[in-house]
């Protein structure tokens, strides 16, 4: 990850550049994480196959499309903020925290349950994020706090899938993509 503040030489008023390099770096990261966010469900959508190919298809573009117009909002905060939104490949694969999602052609209920952690992921540091701006930007805090109604909403269309009657997850305990698509794969079969 970049620990590099950007410099900038102007910023919204009320704000000082310093306060705003901070801003723009936390921003950085969101934008990558939802820009992988968005190629990541583009592959799922590519990729399931199952007797429930066509409800996980046709789940994932509305997500793909909200996912690409949050990314849009990100970088547009940056550059108010007076930084640039650096939304390239390279850029992104060489600051970013997390390793490639890792199922390949794979049953829709296995996709679903590598997305579930993919999504908790995002959402964890989404909220971070939100909470360091509490104070000194609510303008970016808002837009955090809105995304983040959109990506537990996403999340909760990916465990309806996969919780039981009784409330649990066939995810739960999981810490890896491939644990959870297990996991997941191995509960469905056991269902009537």
């Amino acid at each position: 990850m970049s620990s590099q503040r950007p410099d900038i030489s102007y910023t919204v008023p009320g704000m000082s550049t310093q306060e705003s390099g901070q801003i723009i770096s936390l921003l950085q990261m969101r934008l990558h994480s939802l820009n992988d966010l968005a190629l990541t469900l583009k592959h799922v959508h590519w990729n399931v196959v199952g007797p429930h190919f066509i409800a996980v298809h046709e789940m994932i573009d509305p997500q793909v499309d909200q996912v690409r117009a949050m990314t849009d909002d990100l970088a547009e905060r940056i550059s108010t903020l007076g930084g640039e939104p650096n939304g390239t490949p390279g850029a992104l694969v060489d600051e970013r925290t997390w390793n490639d999602y890792s199922i390949g052609r794979a049953e829709a209920i296995e996709h679903l349950g590598a997305l579930d952690l993919v999504y908790t992921s995002v959402i964890e540091d989404h909220r971070e994020a939100m909470q360091a701006t509490e104070t000194s930007d609510p303008v970016t805090q808002d837009m955090l706090i809105e995304q983040l109604r959109g990506l537990e909403l996403f999340q909760w269309f990916v465990r309806a899938h996969l919780e039981s009657s009784g409330g649990k997850l066939s995810t739960h305990g999981a810490t890896t993509e491939t644990a959870a698509a297990s996991q997941a794969a191995d509960q469905a079969r056991d269902q009537p």
